[in-house]
């Protein structure tokens, strides 16, 4: 474990030079991290879910001194193996609460920000300003270097912890379901493009035949609805191939776009009273279902 990090001083280049102009800064950071604290929680107020690792005042006032410690600490000039464990048990409560990396990431991006910007406003000489940024880029980078080394070895840790069986499960089941969203990601192409030949249909019918005027063009809104609600269905398929949450939504829409065409068309007839009765109870249903959905999104992001 020491050698480790003796290895991660020196992929990094962090030399004694290096160590000496932090210690140096550490007064002058002394003096603002009231600053450095205040902005630090408007930034990850931001995040949107801060609020569900945060949970009430004391946590917040816990919080609150650790970062500033650990924002001191960068400064600290003594970075041995005692610093890099403090740093790594701090990754380990990350995992543990179940923070996510990305959070991690973008909020060293303001610590970054702030302390650079100090720096360039202070009243160093410019030779003294670039060793210092130099020495400040690499104590970062070795600290977020450090803090995700635990969420890699906990991913690790649980893949070799599987037997042989279950890897072999694992990796068959995650082939079978990339094989599943592509043929799912082909079928909806497929639906796009009958959606658009009975689009065409329709168009036809209203100008070479006697379907007459209203319902020609109910029907032909009726199909160009639910042509959009398939394009906006491979939308999110496509969005999921990427990594992103499968969109349940969007398949609702489709399928209340279907029957909204259904509902131009008969209601026209009179005599399709009790099947349009039907058909609206389905969608109100499917309706609620959407709001539901979206009303549980939005309460996660607020979260």
């Amino acid at each position: 474990m020491q050698q480790q990090y003796t290895n991660l001083k020196e992929h990094y280049k962090f030399t004694q030079e290096d160590i000496d102009i932090l210690k140096q800064l550490k007064p002058h950071m002394e003096e603002i991290v009231e600053d450095f604290i205040d902005g630090f929680y408007d930034y990850i107020w931001g995040f949107g879910t801060t609020a569900s690792f945060l949970k009430n005042k004391k946590i917040i006032a816990y919080h609150r001194e650790k970062i500033k410690e650990w924002f001191i600490n960068l400064f600290c000039g003594t970075y041995d193996m005692t610093y890099f464990m403090y740093l790594y048990k701090i990754g380990e409560v990350h995992v543990k609460i179940g923070l996510p990396t990305h959070y991690v990431n973008s909020a060293f991006t303001y610590v970054r920000i702030f302390i650079l910007k100090n720096i360039q406003n202070s009243s160093y000489s410019q030779e003294t300003i670039t060793k210092s940024i130099m020495a400040i880029e690499k104590i970062i980078d070795m600290n977020l270097d450090v803090l995700t080394s635990s969420y890699r070895e906990e991913e690790l840790s649980k893949f070799l912890s599987m037997s042989k069986f279950e890897k072999t499960i694992l990796s068959g089941l995650k082939r079978f379901t990339s094989y599943i969203n592509l043929l799912l990601a082909g079928a909806l192409a497929l639906v796009a493009f009958f959606a658009i030949g009975l689009f065409c249909y329709d168009i036809y019918l209203l100008f070479f035949t006697d379907i007459g005027i209203e319902k020609g063009i109910l029907t032909v809104l009726g199909s160009l609805l639910v042509l959009w609600a398939a394009i906006e269905l491979i939308h999110e398929e496509v969005k999921h191939l990427q990594g992103k949450g499968f969109a349940i939504g969007a398949f609702i829409m489709l399928a209340m776009a279907a029957l909204i065409r259904k509902v131009l068309i008969y209601s026209l007839s009179s005599e399709k009273g009790e099947d349009l009765l039907v058909i609206g109870i389905v969608i109100v249903c499917l309706a609620i279902a959407y709001w539901l959905i979206k009303i549980k999104k939005s309460s996660e992001l607020v979260d």
